[in-house]
């Protein structure tokens, strides 16, 4: 088993207190990262001690920021006091989404206007402050620095019910695929992991009839073995995409659905 995958790699990741973005946060520190935490708030929505907390306890290097990452602003001193402190950054993991849970009827301009704002021009000004200073760093195995974005299978797919949120996806994938064709000769290396129905926050708040038909629609969520996503999954594809291990692709949306979208 290859160890340390990001050994003295400046690694910045976005919306890590919790769920998804907690779990690469602590995958990298745990593989020699110095991780740098971006997220307006430090509590966990599923509970217990901060991400920032639980990675100094096992041992790894972190620093957190409290950062909107919807602000250009905040995302520009983030990486500039981040470069003045640490000389590089590696990998930006623009992972950072809210959604509204609500149809196009449903939804006002306010709630698409702040879902679009986190979820679309925050990973427009992690992947535009990101590659200004990649550009001006040394290539390390070939790049010069790693861009992940979380997209999600809904930027594929309909996304029932959440409208801001698929279209908001579907950006995240395009934009993924941008950068990589724009940058790619640079040295930029630029991919997305697509994550299915992964259980986050508080599981035992999730409704009951939600879980069976997300079951139900998962290939590897169907019984007599099947289980639904957990945020380590999407944790170990984001390692993969920000490693020298990822070394021909570039602009790819990787899919870490249990098979829905093969469904």
């Amino acid at each position: 088993m290859i160890e340390n995958r990001l050994q003295d790699r400046v690694c910045m990741v976005t919306g890590a207190a919790s769920g998804i973005g907690r779990a690469i946060a602590r995958r990298f520190a745990s593989e020699g990262a110095q991780v740098i935490i971006l997220d307006p708030r430090s509590e966990p929505i599923e509970g217990g001690e901060s991400t920032a907390d639980l990675i100094r306890e096992d041992g790894g290097k972190v620093t957190a920021l409290a950062v909107d990452v919807s602000v250009w602003e905040d995302v520009d001193r983030a990486v500039s006091d981040t470069v003045a402190e640490h000389g590089a950054l590696h990998v930006m993991v623009n992972n950072a989404a809210i959604y509204t849970g609500t149809d196009l009827l449903a939804t006002s301009q306010d709630d698409w206007d702040r879902v679009m704002a986190v979820n679309l021009r925050g990973v427009f000004n992690g992947c535009k402050r990101g590659v200004q200073q990649m550009l001006t760093q040394q290539p390390l195995a070939e790049a010069r620095g790693r861009i992940v974005n979380i997209s999600s299978q809904h930027g594929m797919i309909a996304c029932p019910g959440d409208i801001a949120y698929g279209v908001s996806k579907a950006g995240t994938v395009y934009i993924t695929r941008q950068i990589a064709n724009d940058y790619a000769a640079q040295g930029i290396v630029c991919n997305a992991v697509a994550p299915g129905k992964i259980l986050t926050g508080r599981t035992d708040a999730i409704d009951e009839a939600s879980l069976q038909y997300s079951r139900s629609r998962t290939p590897m969520g169907r019984e007599p073995l099947g289980r639904l996503g957990k945020p380590d999954d999407v944790a170990s594809a984001a390692l993969f995409l920000a490693s020298d291990e990822c070394s021909y692709m570039n602009g790819a949306n990787l899919m870490v659905d249990g098979g829905w979208t093969a469904a």
